[in-house]
């Protein structure tokens, strides 16, 4: 078995370095491009040194390398989706004495082949997957990592961590429904190449109002394709080309939704008197719009923190098969939702 002295040996540093490295200790300085050489001599070597610097005696944890994929063009650190979730993994992973080797997002088709590379580079042990990835990516992920790991993600062959789209959907649009509204209109985008109206939120709202034995009209059905700027835009459209309006607009996101309420305001539209609004995720930014937007509190941080907490128990080979963990949503009512609507509704019902 590989010794602290066989390490320093390799890389050229005395052993109280490794031995410094190895404990995550920031008392004195060591480069990183030294603290990568002391690591990856070490992975090569088959060191298995518990970081224990930062865990409690009952916590410490191999130290693995972990990287996680994003979905879709985003920027990942400033969307207020993401880096919530990101968070959560950093923090989790800090606490255990390890790091994020990197975070990546397919955005064009070579970037496969980019992503094969950090894989490589960085000896992955283990890879998260935050939402659906492009399929040919994915699938190497899952025949060349060790373990994978899904956040929000749909694949009965890995484990996830999740929160019930389909569930939270169905109840705010039945909550609406509730209140007296039965022209509402959904704003979303589709799961990756699947198709608009397959994805779980719409398929919620669809089984709220199917319930209800509401229609669902058609020209409020808008596919934004997850865009804000498109929310605004097709939704503006919509005001002007449709002379019955609906009462309420439920948007897939706190992001379309405060954006689908401007095209509201500039219609002359009053929320909620004339037209109530509702989101998902409850992004910190929608306490703070007017009027303050109803959403779904989707526990953003949690589904980071756990899923490194299941990643990292995989690869201890704790489980056998793909465990799910659904973390419960909350409903969050503000003033964009109303309460119950006036006698005027029903009339137009």
């Amino acid at each position: 078995m590989a010794k602290l002295k066989d390490i320093a040996e390799r890389v050229g540093v005395s052993i109280s370095t490794v031995s410094r490295v190895m404990k995550n200790d920031a008392n004195r300085s060591v480069s990183e491009e030294t603290r990568k050489k002391i690591w990856d001599t070490a992975a090569e070597l088959g060191y298995n040194k518990t970081r224990s610097s930062t865990t409690k005696k009952d916590e410490q944890t191999t130290a693995y390398r972990i990287g996680c994929v994003v979905a879709k063009p985003q920027n990942k650190y400033n969307n207020p989706y993401f880096s919530v979730i990101l968070e959560g993994i950093e923090k989790e992973l800090s606490r255990r004495g390890m790091r994020l080797e990197f975070v990546f997002s397919i955005e064009n088709p070579t970037d496969t082949e980019q992503l094969k590379h950090l894989v490589h580079e960085h000896q992955i042990n283990g890879m998260l997957v935050v939402e659906r990835i492009e399929q040919e990516a994915y699938q190497w992920i899952k025949e060349h990592v060790q373990v994978v790991v899904g956040v929000d993600l749909s694949d009965a062959s890995i484990p996830v961590v999740h929160y019930d789209r389909t569930a939270a959907v169905q109840e705010v649009v039945s909550s609406l429904i509730e209140q007296g509204h039965r022209r509402i209109a959904y704003l979303g985008g589709s799961e990756s190449d699947d198709h608009f109206r397959s994805e779980k939120r719409f398929l919620g709202y669809q089984r709220a109002m199917l319930q209800a034995d509401l229609p669902i009209d058609d020209q409020w059905v808008i596919d934004v394709k997850w865009d804000v700027s498109l929310s605004y835009e097709l939704t503006k459209q919509a005001f002007a080309q449709n002379k019955e309006l609906p009462t309420a607009i439920f948007a897939a996101s706190d992001m379309m939704a405060i954006a689908a309420m401007r095209a509201a305001n500039e219609q002359g539209l009053k929320i909620p008197e004339d037209i109530a609004f509702f989101g998902v995720d409850d992004i910190e930014v929608s306490a703070f719009t007017s009027p303050p937007l109803s959403t779904v509190h989707v526990p953003k941080l949690e589904m980071g923190i756990f899923a490194v907490k299941l990643l990292l128990d995989y690869l201890e080979h704790h489980y056998a098969i793909p465990v799910k963990i659904t973390i419960p949503h909350q409903i969050i009512v503000r003033q964009s939702s109303g309460t119950l609507l006036s006698e005027k509704v029903d009339a137009q019902a």
